[in-house]
């Protein structure tokens, strides 16, 4: 007979030295999302304010009135801005684009990279690709209307030494959708490369030395070892770009055209256009504009994970 007097012990778990070093290494990050991630989110409600500076940040908060009364106003005010489909349009398109091209062309520059017999010239390109990446637009803007300059730009330039007319490129918008896209990814593909290849040297090499003893060229190497075991990776970083396709790079989109009215068409988005709104002090359509953002990020993340998750389970973020 089994005695059942005496049920089994449970121990509680001591606290340990790994515990105490492991949360002081926690706490800068802790507090850092603390101050900055957290407690910052009680600005939401001035999306509900008609708010109006009235002393300290706080006090103004309280003594704002409700937009329209049900607070509601911000929001209808929003959708009901002329240009706002027109708007959401350019970030839509644009992070699209983005995203596609920003996975395409790393996971292939990664691939190329790895093929390189010479160490140091793989290092070369990682650094030459990855350096634009820690550019300010600022900088970057600097450079870009030395090219594009009406009468002292490179552009013209070349365009006048073999005949042709100078273009005024900030005057021209069928040009400059092609032009944020090139920049975008002129100062993204660089982290992206490195990512994907961190991702590749990962892998464990006697998968490629068992492939080539079976014959395998370097394309069935690729096609049916390295994106395979790259997957993950490549969805995950899916996720987190489709997590941000109602945000747009505001120093690309309003720095680089130097918010050239000509251009709003093509490079007027969400964010330069919370930024019009914070300038002219209109805070409440502002902040509105911005909890949109969070919201249909957040709701974009989920539903993009929910869908590798039901395609293929081991591949998803959560």
């Amino acid at each position: 007979m089994i005695n059942r007097s005496h049920p089994e012990k449970k121990y509680r778990q001591r606290w340990t030295k790994d515990d105490t070093e492991l949360t002081l290494l926690a706490a800068p990050t802790t507090i850092w999302y603390v101050l900055f991630c957290f407690l910052p989110m009680f600005g939401i409600i001035i999306a509900f304010k008609d708010f109006r500076i009235s002393g300290n940040f706080i006090t103004s908060v309280f003594k704002s009135s409700w937009a329209g009364g049900n607070g509601l106003k911000n929001f209808e005010s929003l959708f009901s801005f002329g240009d706002i489909w027109t708007i959401i349009r350019n970030t839509l398109a644009y992070n699209i684009v983005f995203i596609i091209l920003g996975i395409v062309i790393p996971v292939v520059l990664a691939l190329i990279i790895n093929q390189l017999h010479s160490r140091i010239a793989a290092k070369i390109y990682q650094t030459a690709m990855f350096m634009p990446y820690f550019l300010s637009w600022v900088v970057v803007s600097a450079v870009v209307f030395g090219f594009l300059s009406y009468d002292k730009g490179l552009a013209n330039k070349i365009i006048e030494s073999i005949g042709g007319q100078p273009v005024q490129w900030y005057m021209s918008p069928q040009y400059w959708p092609y032009f944020i896209i090139f920049m975008n990814l002129w100062k993204s593909v660089g982290y992206g490369m490195v990512v994907y290849l961190a991702s590749i040297t990962g892998i464990d090499g006697t998968y490629y030395e068992a492939a080539v003893i079976d014959g395998a060229t370097k394309w069935q190497q690729v096609r049916y070892i390295t994106l395979p075991l790259m997957k993950t990776v490549i969805v995950i970083m899916f996720i987190l770009s489709v997590g941000r396709i109602f945000y747009s790079d505001f120093g690309l989109f309003y720095q680089v055209p130097k918010a050239s009215n000509s251009l709003f068409d093509v490079t007027y988005t969400i964010d330069v256009y919370v930024y019009s709104m914070m300038k002219s002090g209109t805070t409440g359509m502002a902040s509105a504009t911005a909890l949109i953002q969070s919201v249909v990020g957040c709701v974009t993340i989920l539903l993009a994970n929910a869908l590798v998750r039901k395609i293929d389970s081991e591949s998803a973020m959560i």
